[in-house]
């Protein structure tokens, strides 16, 4: 929609209709929050509402409404929500259910749509929204909100989610809070980036269960790009593989996960595999946005506490990288002889409970080209102990923010070991409150800078059951976009030996017709002459067989695969080829159209990218042939928008000198 969500977001003035238990606290949540505007329960019998006088009807009301919330059954529902579109309401919340989510619905869902006209909607079958910044709540349960001055903004299908994240105890400033239903009307993507337009609004965090518009997406991705308003994603709700991964290598590592992956990478929005990380990134992008790098420091009391966290990040991108001289000379006149100097560090025991001291420590290894400083610090159970020996380690990280500009974050090793209270003086402080080790290291992987919104994705067009060429038609097209395809014979067994006796091998003979020919015992390797050929042929099924030569100076095999996933669009996947390409699942994804640049990122990503540039003194693999080839599969599937449905290639061998399609499939429909 292009209408202003503002009266709905952002409302002066806010009617309820209906009088069950459900409205009853959507009232006292207004109440609760200290409401400035006008509510007005809307019931036809209720003399009174939570202290408030209850209007007959929507036409009864003393003025047209922001924003209403609708609690009535389904039916009824579908008549209100026209009144409130003729009297020119705001928006509203549908909360019943029982639309576009079942099978008896759908017919309702289209009555809504067309009652509720310009009017913006949220839900149906959703709890609604909370703003925390006005204290305006269309909200018919408890919620754990606070009134703040800036914060971020949470969205999720799931009413139940959203409320648990209301309740966190992590510090963690929410201005709003937004269910959005069954989407009837506003999409996810909308909504989101119409709280974009609220400069209070400090960071995004969705929740998403599926994309609905691509398209609409890409608008919001680049909208929080433009106003610089960082986004970070849950995504759940990853299917199972499709069926043609009975065919292909490539299905089976790709399916609707990775291109869910993919499009969020596109769209350059970070990626968190869990709520509690969800909300550690979202507290560092609250506080100090993306950050600029991978490089970390870690400042801890113990050698233990220091080691663990070196342990946990060695398997991340996050590096700790080598104190300068600078860094070195401040620390030993902070900490002096007896501590050694590192990163991470352990500063012992000798300055705790000075202040000056730890400040001193603390501030000597903020650096501007360290993202971000960690400062390891266990809070004790205030049930059973004296928290007030830990007083002078806040004092100086708040004295260390203060005296630095650094983003400096204050991590417990346990989440449960970093007391709320405590969490919100550190944010008041300037200071990111991490709760849980695990969780701030895969909050910092997070919360790094973001590529731009990428060029406009593919939205595939459903069409009929797809069909695969044969090996060599597949080879053939692909040559054609500029392929290297080794050189082959397709024909008799007698035929073709007859020709291994005519040139020097090696070669490989392949049976036709078969998917996986290693799995099948379809596929000889390194046949020199007539009788090896023959003698292969003979174990294989079929008459018509493919001789071709053998590529015997690999350097590396890859998979390169594309598949139309109807969510997200074409999916690249490049992983390590070959028969082992399930069990190292060594793989990344990507999607159409990738630039050059994206692709030969993407090969670094590989863990088996080192064998690619020459490990171990041995041979480069060609990396431009191996670009080259990728950037012609990708035009071949630009080429064939209408009518392919995959392509695989695995493996492509590259050599030192060229990359060569070793076996191809290519799905697609009758042109």
């Amino acid at each position: 929609m292009t209408v202003s969500l503002s009266r709905l977001l952002q409302p002066k003035s806010v009617a309820v209709i209906g009088g069950g238990a459900w409205c009853k606290s959507v009232v006292e949540q207004l109440q609760k929050s200290d409401f400035k505007g006008d509510v007005w329960p809307i019931h036809p019998k209720a003399g009174t509402i939570c202290g408030l006088p209850a209007h007959p009807s929507v036409s009864d009301l003393p003025k047209v409404p922001d924003a209403a919330f609708v609690g009535i059954n389904r039916e009824a529902t579908v008549g209100a929500i026209e009144e409130l579109s003729t009297i020119g309401v705001g928006g509203a919340v549908c909360f019943a259910s029982g639309f576009g989510e079942t099978d008896d619905g759908h017919a309702a869902n289209e009555r809504l749509l067309k009652a509720a006209g310009d009017m913006p909607i949220l839900g149906p079958n959703c709890y609604g929204m909370i703003n925390a910044l006005d204290g305006a709540c269309l909200w018919p349960d408890q919620h754990g909100c606070v009134p703040v001055d800036s914060g971020v903004a949470i969205l999720t299908q799931s009413s139940n989610i959203a409320i648990n994240l209301t309740m966190q105890s992590r510090a963690l400033p929410i201005a709003y809070v937004v269910t959005c239903g069954n989407q009837a009307q506003l999409t996810e993507a909308e909504i989101a980036s119409a709280l974009l337009d609220d400069p209070r609004v400090t960071a995004i965090g969705l929740h998403i269960e599926g994309f609905k518009d691509l398209a609409t997406w890409q608008a919001f991705a680049r909208k929080a790009h433009e106003k610089g308003v960082p986004v970070v994603a849950l995504k759940v709700g990853k299917s199972v593989e499709a069926q043609i991964a009975t065919i292909s290598h490539t299905a089976s590592l790709a399916g609707s996960g990775a291109g869910a992956t993919a499009f969020l990478e596109h769209l350059g929005i970070a990626q968190v595999g869990d709520l509690p990380t969800l909300v550690e990134t979202l507290k560092i992008l609250h506080v100090a946005g993306p950050l600029s790098s991978t490089e970390i420091a870690s400042v801890s009391c113990s050698g233990g506490e220091a080691s663990l966290i070196a342990d946990m990040a060695h398997e991340t991108p996050l590096t700790f990288p080598p104190l300068n001289e600078t860094q070195h000379e401040r620390l030993f006149q902070a900490l002096g002889p007896k501590v050694a100097i590192a990163n991470p560090l352990d500063y012992h025991t000798y300055i705790w409970r000075d202040v000056d001291a730890m400040t001193q420590a603390f501030s000597a290894i903020i650096d501007p080209n360290i993202a971000i400083t960690f400062l390891i610090v266990d809070f004790p159970r205030k049930d059973i102990c004296d928290a007030d020996d830990w007083e002078c380690a806040i004092n100086a990280a708040i004295n260390t923010r203060n005296a630095t500009g650094g983003v400096v974050a204050m991590v417990a090793t346990l989440p449960e070991l970093m007391p709320e209270e405590t969490a919100r003086r550190l944010m008041a402080g300037g200071v990111i409150p991490l709760a849980g080790l695990s969780e701030a290291l895969g909050a910092t992987i997070a919360a790094q800078v973001q590529s731009q919104c990428a060029s406009d994705v593919i939205q595939p067009v459903p069409v009929q059951e797809a069909q695969a060429l044969s090996e060599s038609a597949a080879k053939a097209a692909l040559s054609k976009m500029g392929v290297a395809i080794p050189a082959l014979i397709v024909g008799p067994i007698d035929d073709l030996a007859k020709l291994a006796d005519k040139s020097a091998g090696p070669y490989v003979l392949k049976s036709t017709g078969l998917a996986h020919k290693s799995e099948s015992h379809g596929v000889a390797l390194s046949l020199m002459n007539s009788h090896e050929v023959l003698s292969a042929g003979a174990k294989m099924q079929g008459d018509t067989f493919i001789l071709e030569e053998m590529i015997d100076d690999k350097v590396a095999e890859l998979l390169v695969g594309i598949v139309k996933d109807p969510a997200h669009g074409f999916v690249i996947t490049i992983a390590a080829g070959g028969i082992l390409t399930e069990i190292l699942a060594d793989r990344t994804s990507l999607l159409v159209p990738a630039s050059r640049d994206q692709i030969e990122q993407s090969l670094t990503q590989l863990r088996m990218a080192p064998v690619l540039y020459g490990y171990r003194n041995q041979p480069k693999a060609s990396i431009d042939s191996a670009l080259d080839a990728i950037e012609a599969i990708q035009a071949y599937i630009l080429a064939n928008l209408t009518t392919v449905e995959e392509v695989e290639v695995n493996p492509l061998i590259v050599t030192p000198t060229r990359a060569v399609a070793a076996d191809a499939l290519i799905r697609k429909y009758h042109d």
